[in-house]
């Protein structure tokens, strides 16, 4: 991978993850802090995991050529998000941190070995791909959370029903 695919892969995740804020608005507000799927994180618990740790952590990470999530602070940044509207703003803000931290990775940071909290080290576009797994992975179960919830999820690829940052670039 060099800065050009990046630059298009980011694009494309960019689009998904406006499906994914779509998703977390579609979870009724008084579900954020509840188990909709027993023995699985909260929803809340999960945006920080997956807003937090892996997009905008591995994304930082790859930039400055550590990757230094803590999952451990997980709950208590989730328990931080009291309403529906700090667990969007936290997405949001998550995502910013990351798409910042991307616009800075060049060639040199992508094939650059990347240490992290995992016990694995890799180079910094493979970092990429995990992020993309993880995020996919998280938001299929968002998915799973609305639907438990009796919400209905937006279409996973309807990427011109998201909000015009979100949207394909024309």
């Amino acid at each position: 991978m060099n800065k050009d695919t990046l630059h298009q892969t980011w694009d494309q995740m960019r689009q998904k993850y406006g499906i994914y804020l779509r998703v977390l608005d579609a979870i009724p507000a008084d579900r954020f802090h509840a188990h909709p799927i027993d023995g699985m994180r909260t929803p809340a618990q999960l945006v920080a995991h997956t807003s937090g740790s892996i997009v905008r952590d591995i994304a930082q990470g790859v930039a400055k050529g550590a990757i230094t999530a803590n999952e451990a602070s997980e709950d208590a940044v989730a328990s931080g998000l009291e309403t529906k509207d700090a667990v969007i703003a936290f997405a949001k803000d998550c995502w910013t941190a990351a798409d910042e931290a991307v616009a800075s990775i060049g060639d040199a940071e992508l094939q650059a070995v990347v240490p992290t909290p995992w016990n694995m080290s890799f180079p910094g576009f493979v970092g990429f791909s995990i992020l993309n797994d993880e995020f996919m992975h998280h938001r299929g179960q968002l998915y799973a959370y609305a639907r438990a919830c009796g919400a209905e999820p937006p279409f996973m690829w309807g990427f011109g029903d998201n909000t015009p940052e979100f949207r394909p670039q024309e």
